[in-house]
């Protein structure tokens, strides 16, 4: 009898070894989970204030007070409305949310802000941002094709590729299209010969010998030049520095300019695109000739010449003002 209670003793306490054993190798991670939570009560880590190890803020949180004992938190707040932060911290204040309703950025929300995590932006319908990076700051209008058709549609990271415009087979075709590109050129430059001596018949006289006031009548001819397809070239002439003098002459306020400066930190070329668009929707049909008056009279006679000769050499595909 005793024997046998032996033996179920010892049959008990091998299925009670068996069963630890089985369930340490199964999960070997709570213990050390167990003893990490009670070796140290700072989740997201310390940091050292005065001799003290303080535990960080977690995110969406700020500091407002340090501890006063260690491996203890201080005094912890949430970021308030329209501010973050994404990380744990010991910052004294939270970071602002990124704006998505930049001038002309032609951006939207894409997410909201929360007190953990920043606003996440993305372009308009029919817009796109070439950065190459997650962050878009600009986004451009979608390339509109003709009668070739689109290729591969535009999409929030690249631009629209359209079809190429098939060549046509038919000799008769082509002698026709080059015969009207023909008459088109000649009408174009009849019209600026046309043009040049109206002008000098009628406005000579009035300028008293003065060559400022010669070059500016002379390019008035090109006032209702399209700059839109050129803003790139455009920008590159002129630079920032000379552009932001020719904006701020012709009444564009200063606080838009400098939202220009601050939506393109560091990227000068950006700065200038950016403000030569704005610069040419709110003068319209004059944009042309009131930035060539407005280098002239700035002492920039280089560059309004460059710029009129590079209106000249594309003449061909500009309407001249009537």
């Amino acid at each position: 009898m005793m024997a046998a209670d032996s033996n179920q003793h010892s049959l008990g306490f091998m299925i009670f070894v068996s069963l630890y054993l089985l369930v340490s190798v199964i999960f070997p991670s709570a213990s050390t989970q167990a003893q990490n939570n009670h070796g140290s009560p700072c989740t997201d880590g310390t940091y050292e204030h005065e001799g003290r190890e303080c535990c960080l803020c977690g995110a969406g949180l700020h500091l407002v007070e340090h501890c006063s004992t260690s491996q203890t938190y201080g005094k912890c707040e949430p970021c308030g409305s329209g501010k973050y932060s994404s990380h744990p911290n010991y910052q004294l204040s939270c970071e602002p949310c990124t704006s998505c309703s930049h001038p002309n950025g032609n951006l939207e929300v894409d997410e909201p802000c929360t007190p953990a995590i920043d606003t996440k932006c993305r372009c308009k319908k029919d817009h796109y941002c070439n950065s190459g990076t997650e962050t878009c700051k600009l986004c451009h209008p979608c390339k509109e094709c003709g009668d070739e058709g689109i290729k591969v549609a535009c999409t929030s990271n690249n631009n629209t590729v359209c079809n190429e415009i098939k060549e046509v087979s038919h000799v008769g075709g082509i002698i026709a299209g080059i015969l009207v590109a023909a008459v088109i050129i000649a009408a174009a430059v009849a019209g600026v010969l046309w043009k040049r001596r109206k002008w000098q018949r009628t406005q000579s006289p009035k300028t008293n010998g003065n060559e400022a006031d010669l070059e500016m009548q002379g390019l008035r001819v090109f006032s209702d030049v399209d700059l839109k397809p050129h803003l790139l070239d455009i920008a590159d002439v002129i630079g920032w520095k000379d552009l932001r003098g020719v904006a701020m002459r012709s009444g564009i306020p200063e606080s838009i300019i400098e939202s220009c400066q601050l939506n393109n930190p560091r990227d000068y070329q950006e700065q200038t695109f950016q403000l030569l668009n704005i610069y040419v929707e709110r003068q319209g049909r004059e944009a042309s000739n009131i930035l060539i008056q407005k280098l002239l009279t700035g002492g920039k006679k280089a560059k309004a010449q460059k710029c009129f000769q590079m209106w000249i050499s594309s003449l061909n595909c500009w309407t001249l003002q009537t």
